[in-house]
């Protein structure tokens, strides 16, 4: 490696940028480098504090002790050329005239990965120390398009060369294989186009060869058994025609070997018998027609073996599984008989033998424990003919939310069963009750996901049900749903998509493809499926696909297959291949005539004493048939009346009996109480399919009348984003008004960020919120926020923005609560004559003193709450003893004595400065007196991500200096509708010296003050 000094900077390696369309610049360290062509450039490196392998920096290794070398002209003109071709902008100062690399070769570092990217290493040793010639070029992952070019065949010194993982097009040049001093060539998960050049064989000093998802096709040219000094050969993700050469018996020197997804033809294994020293051999859908080798003990360096998905047969040799080193074996899809090896190493514990025609009984070694094993409950479960769980019908229907850790109630009202098992490289999962279950084969290359499930941050359009989409299962390989006990008759298959890696930006995201095969009953339904092209391009499209397929034997499969097309590793290693977010199976054209719930425990009756019972029975039945015929009569009446109720709504939610929530919240038990709000208590309660949901019970004496109780079930309905709390139903009996909605088990933010309320109010252990959490917080309350305001069909303000009222689900994400306030208005209303609505110290000042509301009263109370979350101060704070300080006044004065950092929680192990000054800046913008002034969600959200600047905000608004602090609350003019006791509270309560009430929730009528209202009718309003 090279020579490091103190900061790590590598001696020789000269920085320079050529990314495109950004300021050039030189990164030089000003220790390193004295010769005169870096004169004048130390200030700049200075600014850029010696940064070096940032992404568009072009890294030039060479020797700094002298200066006398040139590069050859044509290497120059060459590289020139190429700049050009691929959009890249060499700066002025170094415009390859022949000094690209002055110096001597300093060691002998390979350019690989990120570290170094894009580079330029140069050998000087040629001529006596005066010739350089380029022997390494690494431009990895730099969005490059194009064509490789002819002339890189004139670097003939190049021993390494990589441009993997781009999107460049054309066919690769033959004039590659002029590079017969070349070690490393990497060309995978790009666009190319034709075969691999049979002139590759003349690599014969090459080690490592890279052109997996590469676009290629053709035949494997028989010459690259030639290439006798390869130790890693990745050939899979293109579309290879088969047989593969028998001439690779060859490469006996290779210790990596992968090859999938060849098309015709038929292979055996005989190639690989001397190839002893592979440590990982994926052969995956090779068309191999063969036995595995009997003896396997040669093999002992072998880790990872993938046989999978071919047609081999024969036994499972005991040789196999007694090598010490093997740790994956994948031999699923293929006709292996026989028994099952005896005896296994220790060291193997990723299975799978799916699929196949193995008979007899387990061995021992099926029980161990942490064992990764597809081969369910018996051995014949899983195999070709998949007899396990299959006889009487118990069901007419299922739904999974694939990858999600809850259930979903979708806007039909079907129920998607949560789907969070955690699956591994070979493995199978069963529902308690075999309604259907789930298997994944495969393991990622070069990366690890270890549930093989994927969360997704994007608003989805297309959908009334984005929740839907917020999870996916995945796979690098095969992934299966199986549906049991399903009576026989033709069913709708709903599976439903979403792409989450491969997005529509103008970045790195946007490179690569995501294609598999769709099979349903094993009959392929999508060949070469992409998700992101089906969606018209859009990464945040939901995409629907329905099928109709036959169910038989009771039982259904639904195949995801990748076949090795599209791209492996762009934009992640670790995220290609199938990609499912939900399945819903339903009757097609028949009438179920099955209960769809799980069988009972039958027990055989004593038959005697049968006829004896038959007229009591009788007797027992006309009375009950009485009881029924009440029953409905009166349940009729209630449902007429809870539709009367719902009329009119455009989407009309789940409704629940009040019985049922009655008995999930154990008959409203104290016990269960999450917290109150201003129109009555919210219980914890567990519905009967095992959910667990929040439950809204309406005061009866509370304000709210059927009016406000029909708006608030609408607006919640209507509107659906991950960062808003979701309504699964409402109830409507008599005079009861009910909400049920999901439940947040972290509880509130206020709890989580004020520590001491946590243990004092809920009893629960304060979380400790890092930054990193608060800052995603903060993005995900500020992103719905956004769709409340620009995004939903319906334009609505909040109202009411607060700490208290954003909770957090189990993985710490937010969602705004309490719509209840919510108030809709159209493009042409900025002003709403109703009540002020809103607490104390987040209400913004247009909206307190004239009941001016537009959505810029919520950003405001945005700023508020994001200083509250940066400092760990609610907005108004009494903990200092007498006097009551006002977090805006507090953030202030530390601002104007340059004390900014010191308004950070101290609870903060550590923190990012500059994600730390987003945030204060935004803060800052939003609580500006003038709503004008203040920034909308969607530039909050650019702000906050760094996509957009943040505007510079000289000083404090001049309400903060014109208030003074006095009890505002006092001067309050409250109309009739407002409840007594808030009005007492208000009035009688103490001045405090400095700032608001703290969080007290006010409904107010419209007040005045002039010398505030004029401040801010002053200030651009």
């Amino acid at each position: 490696m090279g020579r490091r000094s103190k900061d790590g900077v590598p001696r020789g390696y000269v920085p320079m940028m050529v990314g495109k369309g950004v300021e050039e610049r030189f990164l030089v360290h000003t220790k390193l480098f004295k010769h005169p062509i870096f004169t004048g450039l130390l200030e700049m490196a200075e600014r850029d504090q010696f940064g070096f392998a940032q992404p568009g920096v072009l890294h030039i290794p060479c020797d700094v002790e002298q200066f006398r070398s040139v590069v050859n002209a044509t290497v120059t003109l060459a590289l020139n050329t190429i700049f050009r071709r691929w959009g890249l902008k060499a700066q002025s100062t170094w415009n390859i005239s022949g000094e690209l690399c002055n110096g001597v070769a300093i060691d002998s570092t390979i350019l690989d990965g990120d570290i170094f990217n894009p580079g330029i290493k140069c050998d000087c040793s040629y001529n006596n120390g005066t010739i350089c010639h380029i022997d390494q070029l690494n431009f990895w992952k730099n969005y490059l398009t194009g064509s490789v070019p002819a002339f890189f065949g004139n670097f003939t010194r190049m021993q390494y060369l990589s441009v993997g993982n781009n999107a460049l097009s054309g066919p690769i040049p033959k004039e590659l294989g002029n590079l017969q001093r070349l070690i490393s060539l990497g060309l995978s998960n790009n666009n190319f186009s034709g075969s691999i050049p049979p002139e590759f064989g003349n690599l014969t000093s090459i080690q490592r060869l890279y052109v997996d998802s590469s676009g290629l096709r053709g035949e494997l040219p028989p010459t690259l058994s030639n290439l006798k000094t390869l130790s890693t050969l990745r050939l899979q993700g293109n579309s290879f025609e088969g047989p593969i050469p028998a001439s690779f018996s060859s490469l006996n020197q290779l210790t990596e070997l992968r090859i999938g997804d060849i098309i015709n033809g038929s292979s055996s294994l005989e190639f690989i018998r001397d190839m002893t020293s592979l440590s990982t051999l994926v052969l995956r859908n090779c068309k191999i027609s063969d036995a595995i080798p009997s003896n396997f003990s040669h093999y002992t360096s072998l880790q990872q073996l993938d046989l999978s998905f071919n047609n081999i047969t024969g036994e499972v040799p005991q040789s196999l599984f007694s090598l010490s080193s093997l740790a994956y074996v994948f031999l699923g899809n293929n006709s292996l008989s026989g028994n099952l090896p005896a005896q296994k190493s220790n060291a193997l514990m990723n299975i799978d033998l799916s699929y196949n025609q193995l008979s007899g009984t387990f061995p021992s070694w099926v029980s161990q424990r942490n064992l990764q094993l597809i081969l369910p409950s018996g051995l014949r479960c899983l195999q070709r003919d998949f007899p396990c769980y299959r006889g009487s019908p118990n069901y007419y229907s299922f739904a999974i939310k694939c990858g999600g850790s809850n259930p979903v109630t979708a806007s039909d009202g079907t129920v998607y069963e949560k789907d969070n098992a955690s699956l591994s490289s070979a493995s199978y999962f069963v529902t308690d009750l075999i309604r259907w279950a789930v298997s994944n084969v495969g393991s990622f290359t070069d990366a690890s996901n270890s549930n093989y499930i994927i969360t997704i941050n994007s608003n989805f359009q297309g959908t009334l049900d984005p929740e839907l989409f917020y999870t996916a299962r995945l796979s690098p390989s095969s992934l299966r749903y199986y549906g049991f006990g399903l009576e026989n008759g033709n069913y709708t298959i709903k599976l439903q998509f979403s792409e989450f890696a491969i997005l529509d930006t103008p970045s790195w995201r946007s490179a690569g493809n995501r294609m598999f095969d769709i099979y349903i009953q094993g009959v392929q339904k999508e060949r070469d499926f992409d998700i992101k092209r089906v969606a018209g391009g859009r990464s945040t499209q939901a995409v629907v696909k329905e099928y109709v397929a036959p169910v038989t034997n009771n039982f259904l499969e639904i195949h995801f297959f990748w076949a090795g097309k599209g791209t492996c590793c762009t934009p992640f290693n670790g995220y290609y291949g199938p990609s499912i977010s939900a399945i819903s199976v339903s009757p097609n054209d028949f009438n179920p005539t099955v209960s769809n719930q799980p069988l009972g425990i039958n027990s055989k009756k004593d038959p005697k004493g049968l006829i004896a019972g038959v007229s009591t029975a009788a007797t027992v039945l006309g009375l009950f048939v009485i009881y029924v015929t009440f029953i409905l009569i009166q349940r009729k009446k209630r449902l007429n009346k809870q539709n009367s109720v719902l009329t009119g709504l455009d989407v009309k939610p789940y409704t629940f009996s009040y019985a049922e929530l009655r008995a999930a919240t154990e008959d409203f038990n104290p016990a269960n109480v999450l917290g109150e709000g201003g129109y009555g208590q919210v219980f914890k309660g567990i519905l009967n399919d095992g959910r667990t949901v929040a439950v809204k019970q309406l005061s009866t004496t509370s304000n709210q009348g059927k009016g406000q109780f029909l708006t608030e079930i609408a607006t919640i309905s209507a509107v659906q984003h991950r960062n808003l709390v979701r309504l699964h139903g409402c109830c409507v009996d008599e005079d009861k008004r009910i909400l049920v909605y999901e439940y947040l088990e972290n509880g509130s933010l206020d709890h989580a960020i004020f520590g001491f309320f946590a243990i004092k109010k809920m009893g629960k252990k304060n979380l400790l919120l890092g930054w990193p959490k608060r800052f995603d917080i903060l993005l995900g309350v500020a992103k719905g926020l956004t769709y409340l305001h620009e995004e939903s069909r319906l334009r609505i303000v909040h109202r009411d923005v607060k700490a208290s009222n954003i909770l957090l689900d189990a993985d710490l994400d937010p969602k705004i609560s309490d719509f209840g306030l919510a108030k809709l208005y159209d493009d042409k209303m900025t002003h709403m004559n109703t009540r002020v609505a809103g607490t104390i110290g987040y209400l913004a000042p247009e909206y307190a003193l004239r009941g001016h509301l537009t959505e810029k009263a919520d950003v405001f109370a945005f700023g508020v709450v994001a200083l509250e979350v940066l400092s760990g101060r609610p907005n108004s704070d009494d903990s200092l003893g007498h006097e009551t300080v006002y977090l805006l006044d507090w953030v202030w004065n530390l601002l104007e004595n340059n004390n900014k950092l010191a308004m950070l929680d101290e609870k903060l192990e550590s923190f990012d400065e500059e994600e730390v000054n987003r945030v204060i800046g935004v803060a800052l913008l939003c609580t500006q007196a003038s709503p004008s002034c203040r920034p909308t969600m969607s530039r909050v959200v650019g702000m906050l991500a760094g996509d957009v600047e943040i505007p510079y905000v000289p000083e404090r608004p001049t309400y903060l200096l014109l208030w003074q602090y006095r009890d505002v609350t006092s001067s309050f003019a409250f109309d009739d509708t407002t409840d007594a006791s808030i009005v007492r509270r208000a009035n009688n309560q103490p001045s405090p010296p400095r700032g608001w009430s703290k969080g007290e929730s006010v409904e107010t009528g419209p007040f005045s003050s002039q010398s505030i209202e004029s401040d801010i009718t002053a200030e651009g309003r």
